[in-house]
């Protein structure tokens, strides 16, 4: 097989010295296919993806210097050439800094969004740059003490001990729990950096509009203060950084971590053995060795690989916090998970293609195990109802439009599937739990991925591009499910 690699940092990687992002070159794609599944625990980024490169076909990948090491001594030396793209590295320097200090004063300051002020007061936002895992925190503190939002703690503390808080933010109706329906989350992916930055900055943009009367601008995409109002109307739980353990550590290190910290499946002397990927850590499908065809491989069994899914479902406290919030808040409807980089707003289902003619090929039918995953096939594909999957559709339809009008890069609705196949992932669980119980409210679940393609580490400039995208998305995204309707 005739693979080349070539080293280089791709787009936004500033990263710690034992961490290299690679290419893959083949002069036929199926040569990249088989090196993929001969090479399962290479961290691809969100997915493999094979795309043509002239005459050749590549792949990207992060892998550390250890991995390089084993790779140079596995692949044939004559068909391997091995080169530094340094037109790749130039996003290194200018990558959005983390943030130094505290913007918010432990909590006496409250944040602002973009989207009450003008583009001339963005620059400021460049250069504080990302907030820290600690001002994430001191930012919730900040909006309690200026708007009165509601803060919560989830039960359930990180291994390295910390506390995972959300908040409440609706226009009246404090602490009845069966007003709320829509639902974020964010950080679950340490290295996806903004994230949580994102939705703070929504947030605090609806509660200060709310207050002064404004109406909200994003690029070109512009919302009512009567819009400001119903879309606090419907009332909104969300937890800006559910992964705060690495979180923590990918800001220190810059190692592009994507796990938590929990090393309870760890070798050591094997840094990247720690942790579990909480997107796969989901009761949904948890067991994949058991419910996908032996050739797919949603998650990983190897604690060194990125997509480790843990000891069990729900077997994180992370994971755990994020469903705890559906038992306090009963009637939640619709749900985001924040992510990057893939640029699309994915919707279920993903483990399988959607069809919605044979109720029988459902994921609750061991008759189907071991057939999942391979799409666009006929020997299986995930059943959804019809006006579920309109509903979705219009929903996803409608958020990807409201993203792409505010001038900055094309976002698209896509399955989930189509990105590629999952288990555990947080947005199906979402959407699978009233299939399995329906005495609970049925919620429409999705994975927002902003962000630009392989760029975990945005630059300065994509920073703030990344949060007019996404806070127009949510904005939209609220609109929509009121008009849909917020009672299943």
């Amino acid at each position: 097989m005739k693979v080349s690699v070539l080293l280089g940092l791709l787009p936004g990687a500033a990263l710690a010295s034992d961490v290299l992002s690679v290419a893959f070159f083949a002069k036929e794609k199926n040569q990249l296919f088989d090196f993929i599944s001969k090479n399962s625990e290479i961290d691809y980024g969100c997915k493999p993806t094979v795309m043509k490169s002239g005459n050749e076909h590549k792949l990207h990948a992060i892998i550390s210097e250890h991995e390089l090491r084993d790779l140079k001594r596995s692949l044939d030396s004559s068909v391997v050439r091995i080169e530094t793209l340094d037109n790749l590295n130039k996003r290194q320097t200018v990558t959005a800094p983390i943030g130094k200090g505290d913007r918010f004063k432990g909590g006496k300051v409250a944040p602002r969004g973009l989207g009450t002020q003008k583009p001339s007061e963005y620059a400021a936002y460049q250069s504080a740059g990302i907030l820290n895992a600690d001002e994430v925190y001191t930012a919730m503190k900040g909006l309690e003490k200026e708007y009165g939002l509601e803060l919560f703690s989830a039960p359930h503390k990180t291994f390295e001990g910390n506390t995972v808080v959300g908040g409440v933010a609706n226009k009246a109706e404090k602490k009845k729990k069966d007003k709320q329906y829509i639902y974020f989350t964010s950080g679950i992916h340490a290295r996806e950096r903004g994230g949580p930055d994102n939705l703070i900055y929504f947030i605090s943009d609806l509660l200060y509009a709310n207050e002064h009367r404004k109406g909200l601008t994003y690029g070109n995409k512009t919302y009512t203060n009567s819009q400001v109002k119903t879309a606090l109307g419907a009332g909104i739980v969300f937890i800006p950084m559910t992964n705060p353990d690495g979180v923590r550590h990918d800001q220190a290190n810059s190692n592009l971590w994507r796990k938590n910290r929990n090393p309870a499946s760890s070798t050591p002397g094997q840094p990247l053995s720690v942790g579990v990927d909480l997107n796969r850590n989901f009761d949904f499908m948890w067991n994949f060795t058991k419910y996908f065809d032996p050739t797919v491989e949603p998650a990983s069994t190897n604690p060194s690989s990125q997509a480790f899914y843990g000891t069990g479902p729900f077997s994180e406290p992370e994971t755990q916090n994020i469903a705890w919030v559906y038992d306090e808040w009963k009637n939640i409807r619709w749900y985001i998970d924040v992510h990057s980089a893939a640029g699309t707003l994915l919707y279920s289902w993903g483990d399988d293609d959607d069809q919605s003619h044979d109720p029988k090929q459902n994921l609750y039918n061991p008759a189907y195990d071991g057939k999942r995953g391979i799409v666009q096939d006929e020997v299986y594909q995930e059943f959804i109802d019809q006006e579920d999957w309109d509903n979705i559709r219009i929903q996803a339809n409608a958020t990807t439009a409201a993203m792409n009008a505010t001038g900055g890069r094309a976002y698209v609705p896509q399955q989930a599937v189509g990105l590629y196949p999952t288990s555990g992932a947080s947005d199906d669980w979402t959407f699978s739990r009233w299939h399995k119980n329906k005495t609970v409210n049925k919620v429409y679940g999705y994975t927002l991925e902003f962000g630009y393609p392989t760029n975990f580490y945005p630059t300065a400039e994509e920073y703030v591009q990344n949060i007019l995208d996404t806070n127009a998305g949510f904005m939209e995204f609220i609109l929509t499910a009121v008009e849909i309707g917020l009672k299943g």
